[in-house]
């Protein structure tokens, strides 16, 4: 149980008290568990939504061939969680997919499949990220540049 707590933990940043109780729920099945953890974080991501998001961070991504690149500004509740390497990496992650996908706005951007795990939309992935951090997250303004 150990092991399955540990890889649950890693793909979903969610407390070890919900992790147990997922596996509790489904007599330790991981991909069950899963499940549940996704809805609870989904659930959480829901009730932080009308909570101001004023702090956060610019991040921007240039692919290797320098021909394309985006920049874009990433919002959370406090300075705290804009420090932290999670929201750093989600920012990350973002501007690569306004880099790779093109997105015309924020509405577009969230119904877009990320590019790193397929069966994962951006609003999933921004959701999986508030229910690790705590805090609500929006994504702000943001620019794709190609040449």
């Amino acid at each position: 149980m150990i092991n399955s707590i540990k890889k649950l933990r890693e793909q979903t940043g969610l407390s070890v008290a919900d992790i147990k109780n997922a596996l509790k729920e489904t007599d330790g099945d991981e991909a069950k568990a899963l499940k549940i953890l996704s809805a609870r974080g989904h659930k959480i991501a829901e009730k932080k939504s009308g909570r101001t998001a004023k702090e956060g961070i610019v991040e921007s991504y240039i692919h290797s061939t320098k021909k394309v690149g985006a920049i874009i500004v990433l919002n959370c509740e406090t300075d705290f969680v804009a420090k932290s390497s999670d929201f750093k990496e989600l920012a990350h992650l973002l501007a690569m997919q306004v880099a790779s996908m093109a997105p015309k706005d924020a509405d577009e951007l969230m119904k877009q499949i990320f590019i790193k795990e397929p069966g994962l939309t951006i609003k999933e992935l921004i959701s999986k990220y508030i229910a690790k951090l705590g805090e609500n997250i929006k994504i702000g303004e943001f620019l794709r540049m190609e040449i």
